[in-house]
């Protein structure tokens, strides 16, 4: 069995998408999945399966839009892929922090794909002027330093375009989702 972090796209975020964590943990119950926690109300879950990531996204995708009457696309990584993506953090405690204290919540956010981004994607990207934010792509996932804040920059608009399915979620975050693999 392998324990995946399913983190899904879009839930319960300003009134939209509105799904229960208790009723998901039920249906994912239902489905056969092992040790199915959740962390917080934004669609982050913790569980365990036999299957493959592309089985398991379709698989969850699909039982979501027919429990729930919800299209949420959703973003997988195995509990280790997680605890490599903090270990391969390409910005230093110092620049994290820096941000942190200019920040309105957090500096440090992390944008998850399921899969690498295109080269012209990046090349796009590389282009524009996204002010003092800063990005740094390791495989699928995009690290985002953020000068003031999130809500207002052009780098939060822009990552977006990177690829689909992806979802973003602070360090702070990650870093509960670690523990909980723990």
């Amino acid at each position: 069995m392998t324990l995946y972090i399913v983190l899904l796209r879009g839930i319960n975020v300003g009134g939209h998408n509105k799904l229960k964590m208790a009723d998901l943990r039920v249906a994912l119950s239902d489905l056969g999945y092992a040790k199915v926690q959740t962390y917080i109300q934004s669609g982050n879950i913790l569980l365990e399966s036999t299957e493959d990531e592309p089985t398991l996204r379709q698989k969850l995708e699909r039982m979501i839009e027919l429990e729930f009457s919800l299209s949420i696309k959703t973003v997988i990584r195995t509990s280790e892929q997680l605890k490599q993506m903090v270990a391969s953090c390409p910005f230093s405690e110092e620049q994290i922090a820096e941000a942190a204290a200019k920040s309105e919540k957090e500096g440090l956010y992390v944008a998850m794909l399921a899969e690498e981004p295109h080269i012209e994607r990046i090349e796009r990207l590389k282009s524009l002027d996204l002010g003092k934010d800063q990005y740094r792509i390791v495989g699928r996932d995009v690290f985002l330093l953020f000068d003031q804040s999130n809500r207002n920059s052009k780098l939060s608009a822009q990552v977006e375009k990177l690829g689909e399915p992806i979802t973003t979620r602070n360090w702070k975050t990650i870093n509960k989702l670690i523990e909980l693999c723990n």
